[in-house]
């Protein structure tokens, strides 16, 4: 990944952060010169090594379940708010017209090895954790039990653990970092009238606010 200075993020608990909310990551996998791309809901488990574990499923169709007969090197991206950023937002517009547009996002990358665990107490406990998770906001929280028994052994038997122990982990908060203060507020203000995240962003984590 292009990680200019400015925009480079190693805090740990921010980037941990931006996982928790953002779980739906984009795992990728190399075997044999081919790639394998797969977008997958992941529990990280921050107590586990120096960076962590994320948990997961995948189901024993995909072409991922026969790769993975062993362990494998796998490349991880999580995504939180992004936003086009228009030069006419930069003082410098009306001044000298050289500015140009660009594109303001979040990003962890995490590279890890990734292995199925074919391991039933383990998977009932992963769905179990990420259904009480995602369902937390409903008035009343869906949980597997409320499903038939048969109907979920069928399920459950369709599908396989994963599992990526976190060797490595960086984020790029490219959130104006590289304007001006007052350009930084203007781009702020103008996402805000928009209703968009980044807005929030862009003052939480520009240098002098930081």
């Amino acid at each position: 990944m292009y990680l200019p200075t400015h925009f480079y993020q190693d805090n740990l608990p921010e980037l941990f952060d931006l996982i928790e909310k953002n779980p739906l990551g984009s795992l990728i996998v190399v075997q044999d010169g081919e790639i394998e791309a797969n977008h997958i809901p992941f529990e990280l488990d921050r107590s586990e090594g120096e960076f962590g574990v994320l948990k997961g499923h995948i189901a024993k169709a995909n072409p991922l379940f026969s790769i993975l007969n062993e362990p494998l090197s796998a490349y991880v991206i999580f995504q939180a708010e992004q936003a086009y950023i228009s030069p006419n937002w930069y003082e410098g517009k009306l001044e000298h017209h050289r500015v140009v547009p660009t594109w303001n996002y979040r990003v962890v990358h995490v590279k890890g090895t990734i292995q199925k665990l074919e391991d039933d107490r383990y998977l009932r406990g992963v769905l179990a954790r990420l259904t009480r998770t995602h369902e937390s906001t409903q008035a009343l929280p869906w949980k597997m039990g409320d499903a038939p028994h048969d109907f979920i052994e069928e399920q459950l038997a369709k599908i396989v653990a994963v599992e990526i122990k976190i060797e490595s982990i960086v984020g790029k908060f490219k959130v104006s970092q590289n304007r001006s203060v007052d350009d930084a507020e203007n781009v702020a203000k103008a996402l805000q009238e928009q209703n968009s995240a980044m807005a929030e962003s862009i003052r939480k984590y520009y240098p002098n606010n930081s």
